[in-house]
């Protein structure tokens, strides 16, 4: 498959599950979505987990690995909300501590715990369970009600320093975030 025949899809928003729909020629063929680093698809109206690829260009190779399926004619195209929903749910109650992916061991649960106390400080709300340092994490911004995915490894600031004031595209600029959230001022 070339790069042009590649770009042809759209990729959607992803859901809270972080699975990014998949649509060519406006039809929905599948979602795809990322895990400790691998890249996986799973086939419009099916649910098979199939590993496409890793690194920074596995999310090409997930979504041309679904194009190639649909030409082969190996997928029938869905209508996205009888796929899987694509909306985020509101979340009712306490979210659990880990992703229904993650074991729970006692080293998960230490770092979920830091992970769900780091996100307190900076004003995250998380919208599922922690998945990981690596792993894509649904969260809304509390400071401006934004929600999509984002990393815990890229949010949690590094050598006992704060994270970037770059919070996601559209937020408060980095001097309100500043005064918005107390760590930045220790």
């Amino acid at each position: 498959m070339t790069n042009n025949e590649m770009r042809r899809y759209e990729l959607g928003d992803p859901n809270q599950e972080c699975r990014y729909p998949v649509r060519f020629n406006g039809l929905h063929i599948g979602r795809i979505y990322r895990w400790h680093g691998a890249w996986y698809a799973v086939p419009a109206g099916q649910n098979e987990e199939i590993r496409v690829a890793a690194g920074s260009v596995g999310k090409e190779l997930a979504a041309g690995y679904l194009v190639a399926m649909y030409e082969l004619r190996q997928i029938t195209p869905q209508h996205a909300e009888e796929d899987q929903e694509t909306a985020p749910r509101e979340v009712v109650g306490p979210v659990p501590l880990l992703h229904p992916r993650m074991p729970a061991t006692p080293r998960n649960t230490e770092a979920a715990c830091k992970a769900m106390d780091g996100l307190a400080e900076f004003l995250w709300t998380p919208l599922g369970g922690y998945p990981g340092a690596d792993n894509p994490w649904f969260l809304r911004c509390q400071l401006c009600g934004w929600q999509g995915p984002r990393y815990w490894s890229h949010l949690r600031g590094r050598n006992g320093n704060p994270p970037s004031t770059f919070r996601h595209p559209g937020c408060l600029d980095a001097e309100k975030v500043r005064a918005a959230i107390t760590v930045y001022g220790k």
